[in-house]
């Protein structure tokens, strides 16, 4: 079963880094207990990816993170999000990110803060319910 989420994980990830003319990158952190940073870019106003690495580990369990989401709530100084994706190493299973991207100030509408909830069906233990806060700043064109 781990064979295969891997598989999966990598078949996601190259789909996701194949798309031509991204329509606008992001780099994101999130604080937590396994702290994580992100790199991402919009499909379109509504669909968003994401490829997170868990920093808080030892280099052996460097742990890869794919998520896809979409924003269920689409205002201009905030986003109520629901995803889905899948991580291997130091946790091995699916994710289900639900989280709040909002923009406090208005001047700097490419920084965001986010608060998330991260249910974590992690296949060698048990459900795990992660939960963080961070930033995000976005490149390019406004969404």
């Amino acid at each position: 079963m781990t064979r295969l989420i891997k598989i999966l994980f990598l078949f996601i990830f190259f789909s996701l880094i194949s798309f031509k003319g991204f329509s606008q990158l992001s780099i994101s952190y999130y604080s937590s207990t396994l702290s994580k940073i992100g790199l991402g870019y919009n499909f379109n106003d509504r669909f968003w990816s994401e490829l997170r690495l868990y920093s808080n580990t030892s280099i052996s369990d460097i742990t890869p993170e794919v998520v896809i989401c979409y924003n269920i709530v689409k205002k201009e100084r905030h986003n109520i999000y629901l995803g889905l994706g899948g991580n291997v190493n130091y946790f091995t299973g699916f994710v289900l990110p639900v989280g709040v991207q909002f923009t406090p100030i208005e001047k700097f509408e490419r920084f965001s803060l986010h608060i998330e909830l991260q249910p974590t069906l992690d296949i060698e233990s048990d459900l795990i319910i992660q939960s963080s806060w961070g930033l995000r700043y976005k490149f390019g064109k406004k969404d």
